[in-house]
């Protein structure tokens, strides 16, 4: 007999690693980073109209230079969109974050490795500024 899972039992401790992006791009602290991406993630975007790619090297090193929205006083604000389970392993989350006077809307590509939910693939829009 094939076993069903409940949405609760695929899911997991997705929220949690989603919270985990959220603090990250929050306090910008790249002690925890490795909690968040996995060490072969790319991000894509674009800025000043140019397409960006960045490894996870490269991400990390912009969030170690960034002035965290924690120290300059900007308000947290954050909130999920989305969330598509595609098995107990993957999972699309679509996010808006604030990040200082910035607001961006963010595809997260999540994987199930054996230490827990990493984002993969982050694709980002500038939404717009924050009054």
């Amino acid at each position: 007999m094939q076993q069903h899972n409940t949405r609760a039992e695929v899911i997991g401790n997705l929220p949690a690693a989603v919270e985990r992006y959220f603090q990250l791009m929050y306090d910008c602290d790249v002690a925890q980073f490795d909690n968040v991406f996995h060490p072969t993630a790319q991000l894509h975007g674009f800025t000043d109209d140019a397409l960006v790619v960045w490894p996870t090297s490269a991400y990390r090193e912009i969030l170690a230079t960034r002035i965290s929205p924690l120290l300059s006083g900007a308000p947290r604000e954050q909130e999920i969109l989305l969330i598509d389970v595609v098995s107990n392993r993957q999972a699309m989350v679509k996010v808006r974050v604030r990040i200082n006077q910035k607001v961006f809307v963010d595809h997260l590509g999540y994987l199930r490795t054996d230490e827990g939910w990493r984002i993969t693939s982050k694709a980002f829009h500038l939404e717009g500024s924050a009054p």
